[in-house]
């Protein structure tokens, strides 16, 4: 039998060799081995590398790996998604330390062992399938743990033990570093709305520095002057700046410093604080992403004991970059 007794990360294995070393079905993204009392005994999770994805099958909403984060879309093409069949089985590490084994297609069924995977969150997002009609969908976020470099398959448990146990001791899933803020509700008028997650998602696919040129524009038609892009080599956290217009009666003059973040996964509160820290004294703080933010970063945002950082959701975002009528598609 096509077996294997460890996963060693970085190497390479057929979808038999996963299929009949965990005892797992053949196909689908979410592959649970389940024992007799219903319980998991172990998850696959399979994913694919971006590289090994052709430009013109690219979905904003993809699978994507940031840093050690792998942003998850539940199972279910089409329509709304429930937290229901496979999808639930990766709910089951907030309150056991499953072993959740993370892997990325390459093509022709050839997948890259990523790491063990450790269930950070997971929350409601609105997108837009491919028939242009809007669904609610159900995102993952797993932080992939890159060591131990070898996992042998009879020490997966006892790994993810290690691994989980003391995260969840630490940061229980009712914690509000773990929640994301809710994300806005659909109302009479699907049309703007739609416009908005339609915008959103276009930014999902901008290149990271082309995002902040991006973010240029939007300052300077809204009055902004002086606005400028911090080289990427040297932005120590600080990624544009610029300064009130005068038109404004109350903050004219106000130096105004951002970070940008084109992610897919959540922000969460030490990204602010950290960009809190590098903040210049005189300076306004505000931190926009593409993607969400935590209930705790939210938080930590208006800290009444330290500057109030202003925080701009990809939704919030979508919304000003079309008042503004910033040219998405010059972007692209």
């Amino acid at each position: 039998m096509n077996t294997v007794k460890e996963f060693v990360v970085g190497e390479h294995y057929s979808n038999d060799q996963i299929r009949y070393t965990l005892n797992l079905e053949n196909l689908g993204g979410i592959r649970p081995s389940v024992g007799p009392e219903g319980i998991s005994r172990h998850v696959a999770v399979m994913t694919a590398l971006q590289t090994a994805r052709r430009r013109k099958q690219e979905n904003p909403y993809e699978d994507r790996i940031e840093g050690d984060i792998l942003t998850y879309t539940a199972s279910g093409k089409a329509g709304d998604q429930t937290l229901t069949g496979k999808n639930r089985r990766l709910l089951e590490q907030y309150e056991r330390p499953v072993p959740f084994y993370g892997f990325a297609n390459e093509g022709r069924q050839v997948y890259q062992f990523l790491g063990l995977l450790e269930l950070l969150r997971h929350y409601r997002e609105n997108q837009v399938d491919k028939a242009g009609c809007l669904r609610c969908v159900w995102v993952f976020e797993l932080r992939i743990h890159r060591m131990p470099r070898v996992v042998p398959v009879e020490l997966a448990s006892e790994l993810a033990k290690q691994i989980v146990g003391s995260t969840r001791r630490l940061q229980p899933a009712a914690d509000a570093e773990v929640a994301v803020a809710e994300p806005p509700t659909q109302v009479a008028e699907t049309s703007a709305f739609m416009a908005n997650e339609q915008l959103r998602a276009a930014m999902l696919e901008i290149n990271p520095y082309r995002f902040e040129i991006l973010l240029k524009e939007l300052l300077e038609k809204r009055g902004f002057r002086n606005v400028k892009v911090t080289p990427p080599s040297g932005d120590g956290g600080l990624d544009l700046s610029g300064i009130v217009p005068d038109q404004d009666d109350f903050f004219a003059g106000t130096l105004v410093q951002l970070q940008a973040k084109r992610w897919r996964h959540a922000v969460g509160s030490v990204e602010i604080n950290s960009f809190r820290g590098a903040l210049h004294s005189a300076a306004k703080g505000v931190f926009v992403t593409t993607s969400h933010y935590t209930k705790a970063a939210l938080q930590e945002g208006v800290n009444p004991a330290k500057p109030t950082i202003t925080l701009i959701d990809g939704f919030r975002l979508a919304s000003m970059v079309r008042s503004a009528g910033v040219n998405i598609a010059a972007y692209a």
